[in-house]
């Protein structure tokens, strides 16, 4: 043994002195830590609160429901055959034949009058104004 109990007691001050060193670091660097975590909890906190407030607010609100936007009813196309097939459509509730309006409009039952009421009717079911319900059946749409 090159050394004695008096060197072992002369070498303990020294690693004392590092390891104190040592945990003074590693204190400054927890205490660092817990400043960081304290700046995070403080954030936390805060979005907690502006996340109760708005849900307060939104409970006090009115409950309204939004009302459907209204859906614009398709432009008319000009002229009195449209106006009269129109007040026809309204009179039944039942699907109308070509034929059906010209009698109620007092037209001629010749082929002409009735194939211009039929174009007149499928231009009406093209711009969504009336429905055909089935091939040469024409009707008021259903809301």
């Amino acid at each position: 043994m090159s050394g004695g109990p008096q060197q072992t007691l002369g070498v303990l001050p020294a690693r004392l002195e590092v390891r104190e060193r040592q945990i003074a670091v590693e204190a400054e660097a927890a205490h660092e830590q817990i400043a960081q975590l304290t700046v995070l909890l403080d954030g936390l906190a805060q979005g907690a609160e502006h996340i109760t407030i708005t849900r307060k607010t939104l409970l006090e609100l009115p409950d309204e429901t939004p009302s459907a936007p209204a859906t614009p009813t398709p432009a008319l196309p000009g002229g009195p055959a449209c106006q009269q097939i129109m007040a026809v459509s309204a009179e039944t509730d039942a699907p109308l034949r070509a034929r059906n309006v010209c009698e109620a409009m007092d037209l001629d039952l010749v082929p002409n009058d009735i194939d211009n009421v039929r174009i007149r009717l499928k231009r009406l079911a093209g711009r969504g104004i009336l429905d055909e319900t089935e091939p040469g059946l024409f009707s008021r749409p259903r809301p």
